[in-house]
């Protein structure tokens, strides 16, 4: 591709480079000038004007974006149609969103006119929203480059979006002397306003003392019959055998991780009882605001497996912002003052 200042009338079959009037014609960029162009630009007055010449094997910048969105392996991802050297591709259905991150970095690193951009790894995507985009920066490309891209692509899977699923969820949530019954209701209401992003519902609620041996005959109940087992503490977790982990266990079930490095979100349970996902939940989930608990969440419900290892690589971008539930900002190194009520206890996280 030669991009460059040339007369008007050697111009024809060339691709404007930028924007050019002649007389009452606006030519948009990007226009490939015919012999009609050419008169009309004369007849203004122009004698030179920047355009780009395709060489021998070059590709137009649609024809190149396209044959690369082509090349792509995706999952409940619709490619549209070229244009502007762009193509880009939408979810087709709400849910999660999934890249292969080393396949687009070895994409952007074979040439700089070639570029491919996406949303961030597990980010929740409503149907239609665009996840991903392949743009050629420039008029053309060598057809060379688009090969060796097309190459990187094949039999290797890009991105893919995660249909979310409808679950039958079961909550518990254990109770202290303390606990005001507006918290456990507002709780009630947010976390059915986390599951319907989903589709799911609460089909079942206990409120049970904080014991082991309570929470565990809750759990096992709901387990038979629910695909999904939330359980919410009155108090934050403080051992790694404490009420929650050590419920699940008592229940029959194993506990995958106690503990996250996300914040908030740092005191979540994670656990199976049979085929039922059980989660204990953080104080913070209380909150309608992003913590660790939906990262958790919006994977099993889009039918991904979290592992100990996933959770643990949650830690980079897994400092979230401040909420207002939390008696202290972070920075404090020892929480003072316990808030008045229940609150004080479940809301931390």
């Amino acid at each position: 591709m030669k991009f460059g200042s040339v007369p008007v009338s050697e111009a024809e079959g060339a691709v404007l480079a930028h924007a050019t009037t002649a007389g009452e014609v606006r030519y948009r960029k990007g226009h490939v000038l015919v012999a009609d162009d050419i008169a009309a630009l004369q007849a203004a007055g122009l004698g030179e004007i920047a355009v780009v010449v395709l060489e021998p094997g070059d590709l137009g910048e649609d024809e190149a974006a396209g044959a690369i969105a082509a090349a792509m392996r995706h999952f409940h991802v619709e490619v549209k149609s070229a244009a502007t050297g762009r193509v880009n591709l939408h979810a087709r259905d709400a849910g999660l969103f999934t890249v292969e991150a080393a396949l687009v970095n070895a994409i952007n690193s074979v040439h700089p006119s070639i570029t491919v951009a996406t949303l961030a790894n597990h980010a929740v995507v409503e149907k239609d929203q665009m996840v991903a985009t392949v743009k050629i920066i420039p008029f053309a490309v060598a057809g060379a480059l688009v090969r060796r891209v097309m190459a990187l692509c094949h039999e290797r899977d890009i991105c893919a979006v995660k249909p979310f699923t409808a679950k039958r969820v079961g909550l518990i949530q254990t109770v202290l002397p303390s606990v005001k019954w507006s918290v456990l209701d507002k709780t009630v209401r947010v976390t059915g306003q986390r599951l319907a992003r989903s589709g799911s519902q609460m089909s079942a609620e206990y409120r049970t003392p904080h014991e082991t041996a309570a929470v565990a005959e809750a759990a096992k109940s709901l387990a038979s019959d629910h695909d999904l087992i939330v359980i919410f503490g009155a108090s934050a977790l403080a051992d790694f055998d404490d009420v929650i982990p050590a419920a699940i266990r008592a229940a029959g079930g194993t506990v995958v991780r106690s503990g996250m490095p996300v914040d908030p979100g740092n005191l979540l349970v994670l656990g199976h009882i049979g085929k039922t996902a059980v989660i204990g939940a953080p104080g913070c989930a209380r909150s309608p605001k992003e913590n660790g608990f939906d990262w958790v969440l919006d994977r099993l419900t889009a039918g991904l497996e979290v592992t100990a290892a996933d959770i643990g690589s949650m830690g980079v971008g897994g400092l979230l912002m401040e909420i207002p539930t939390r008696p202290h900002p972070r920075e404090t190194a020892v929480l003072s003052a316990v808030m008045e009520g229940a609150t004080a206890t479940a809301s931390l996280i």
